[in-house]
């Protein structure tokens, strides 16, 4: 004979029971299949259903205190809940158990999906806040931190030193010399691969071989340990340009637009070196001499060179010579911020912004202000195409990076951001 449980059952009957005297749970059962039976029809009556499975154990719990008993009374249906409601109406008609009077309340029918259901619902909840606790990354997160990993997995061992480096060493003509591992790991994955490390305060051997045939810029970290490092650089190989972290920072902590924004303020070593009072012992300075004195041959170009570098450098004076400080200022801050983002900002006379757009835009947006806007400053190169329309719509000034185009063949005043 099958018996359904509580946890099985969809409706549970709970019922409260008062006695005018001493019974036991026997008496209690009794009472209720004898005074139940043939009042619901033999469709619903009490045994018939509990022998086929549909109406599970009675339980009674009773308790018994000065001479009178009371107790509940649960019942489990899997029965409509029509049929249920039936089944608990039914129990109220029972006036005495045994020789004693008897008062029987049905409490409540419970739908034990519901209680179920709010199990479900309550720690689907508590899932789905574990869930999103754990910050589940998006698609361009996973892109990401995979191209970060493969640009990572690019730093090699160089050199007979076996020091950190990216891929490009060999096959570049300039090269970044940082202090250690983390400083390469940083710079590679933001795209330079021509970075190679000290790995060490003291200056190996490979680094003083690559500054004789290649450009140097070091890049150092913006404190007490940088300065030394740079000092010792300058003291044994032949660096060309010095590159410092913002103070306080170290090269491994800057972001993309803080390392573009530091290289673009590199410096010469010769000027370094005045500014802070370093000399290069008398044997060093032999061997500098020896490696960049120019032959007799060469000579005459280097001469030329050093003309036409004075020339260019007479031609930006000249160029910034009567453009108002205020303007310059405001350009170079508006430079520095769209370092890295290939955007343009465009400002009109009173040089407040007007729009902060894609390098694409840019022909489309200035042909609708057409009139109002003053300057242009772009993070790129400047063309002939772009000198073009900004010819058309009379701007004054134009900014970029570098320019293809000189100032003597347009009225659009141009500027790089080496001259800023």
């Amino acid at each position: 004979m099958g018996k359904i449980s509580i946890a099985s059952a969809k409706y549970i009957i709970h019922a409260d029971i008062t006695v005018d005297g001493v019974v036991d749970k026997p008496d209690v059962i009794g009472a209720v299949f004898g005074q139940t039976e043939g009042l619901l029809g033999a469709d619903l009556e009490l045994r018939e259903l509990q022998r086929s499975g549909r109406i599970g154990r009675i339980e009674v719990e009773l308790n018994t205190k000065n001479g009178k008993t009371s107790g509940t009374i649960t019942i489990p249906s899997s029965l409509d809940k029509a049929e249920t409601c039936i089944i608990g109406a039914a129990l109220e008609i029972i006036q005495r158990i045994g020789p004693c009077n008897a008062n029987l309340k049905v409490r409540e029918i419970e739908d034990v999906r519901i209680s179920k259901r709010k199990y479900v619902v309550e720690r689907a909840k508590s899932l789905l806040k574990e869930l999103m606790d754990r910050m589940l990354p998006d698609s361009q997160e996973i892109a990401d931190e995979v191209a970060s990993a493969v640009r990572i997995m690019e730093v090699k061992e160089y050199g007979k030193d076996r020091l950190p480096a990216g891929p490009n060493i060999d096959d570049s003509d300039e090269i970044i010399v940082v202090e250690g591992r983390a400083d390469v790991v940083n710079l590679v994955k933001h795209g330079f691969k021509n970075v190679i490390a000290m790995n060490g305060s003291s200056v190996p051997q490979t680094i003083i071989d690559l500054s004789k045939r290649k450009t140097i810029t070091a890049f150092v970290d913006g404190d007490r340990g940088g300065d030394l490092n740079l000092k010792e650089l300058l003291s044994v190989a032949d660096i060309d340009f010095v590159v410092k972290a913002p103070e306080g920072l170290e090269v491994e902590e800057l972001t993309k637009k803080e390392i573009h924004k530091a290289l673009r303020g590199k410096i010469t070593a010769e000027q370094y070196m005045l500014d802070h009072n370093i000399n290069v012992d008398s044997e060093q300075k032999a061997t500098f001499d020896k490696k960049t004195k120019p032959s007799n041959e060469n000579r005459n170009n280097n001469t030329n060179n050093n003309v036409n570098k004075k020339k260019q450098s007479s031609n930006q004076k000249s160029n910034l010579g009567n453009v108002p400080k205020e303007t310059l200022a405001k350009f170079k801050e508006i430079s520095d911020e769209l370092v890295g983002t290939k955007g343009a900002c465009l400002l009109n006379d009173k040089l407040e912004i007007l729009a902060k757009i894609p390098i694409m835009e840019l022909p489309s947006v200035i042909q609708d202000l057409n009139k109002d806007v003053y300057a242009i400053v772009v993070d790129d190169v400047i063309e002939k195409k772009l000198v073009s329309s900004c010819e058309k719509a009379k701007v004054k000034y134009l900014v970029g990076n570098e320019t293809k185009v000189s100032n003597s063949s347009t009225p659009v005043r141009i500027l790089t951001y080496d001259e800023l």
